[in-house]
């Protein structure tokens, strides 16, 4: 259980099953995903045997973009929505790849300069819970298996919120909870593997660890579809995607 302060406001949270400073989680995080972002596409396909790329699929169509459109790619890390949403919204249209991690950017930003796809796209460091943008910014918001690693979600959202144009869409993909039981433990026991494979691949088997503990300890569908409508989303829904081990979010600026 957090640790309280006299006020009674939380003064730790959560990294993985550890309790932390509130105020260190972020640099942890960091450090993770520092660690990873060279090889951190290629353990996506390893540790999803290549379904990732199915289910951002489906994201993106969740997306619903169109020509002249505006999207943020937020925790968008190596770029690969980002790439695909820059011929979606076209030549007049923008795409912001988003990431608090420098590393994962300069891996997003190489890639995309290498492609060609930079007319339409730009690159910004910033913090989902003190999204910079101005108000009304943006048509869609897609946080593809982000939030989880944010510290205040309800703040981040909160943020998304404001920096979308009334009517316009967040779309969240994340890691949730299996339905079905026997599929649950068969993933959790392939989720153990993971750490292993991390120190193969990138010789790091502690940042995949912690990957597995922020996957379990993310809220559920129904909690995580209850905190959206909570900031003020309208019209909030969710979709499982391979039995609930990953489901997809989607909620709505309302009309002023």
């Amino acid at each position: 259980m957090s640790e309280s302060s006299q006020n009674g406001e939380k003064t730790t949270t959560h990294f993985g099953y550890q309790e932390v400073p509130i105020e260190e989680k972020q640099a942890r995080v960091a450090d993770v995903f520092r660690s990873v972002a060279s090889r951190y596409d290629v353990m996506n396909d390893l540790m999803s045997l290549g379904s990732h790329r199915i289910v951002k699929r489906f994201t993106i169509d969740m997306c619903a973009l169109r020509k002249g459109q505006s999207v943020l790619d937020l925790a968008g890390g190596t770029g690969d929505l980002s790439m695909k949403f820059s011929p979606l919204v076209g030549n007049d249209g923008t795409v912001v790849l988003a990431d608090i991690n420098e590393a994962m950017l300069q891996v997003g930003r190489d890639r995309i300069i290498d492609k060609g796809l930079n007319a339409n796209i730009e690159v910004a460091q910033v913090n989902a819970e003190e999204l910079p943008f101005a108000d009304n910014s943006f048509d869609c918001i897609c946080i593809a298996y982000g939030l989880r690693n944010v510290t205040d979600k309800e703040r981040a959202l909160g943020s998304m919120l404001r920096s979308l144009k009334p009517g316009g869409r967040v779309v969240v993909l994340e890691f949730s909870t299996p339905k079905n039981p026997l599929l649950s433990k068969a993933y959790d026991a392939y989720s153990n593997l993971w750490p292993v494979a991390g120190k193969l691949v990138t010789g790091d088997s502690d940042s995949y660890q912690y990957l597995v503990e922020s996957i379990r300890m993310h809220p559920d569908q129904e909690t995580l579809m209850d905190m959206m409508a909570t900031v003020g989303f309208s019209d909030c829904r969710y979709h499982d995607v391979m039995n609930g081990i990953c489901a997809i979010h989607l909620g709505f600026k309302p009309y002023e």
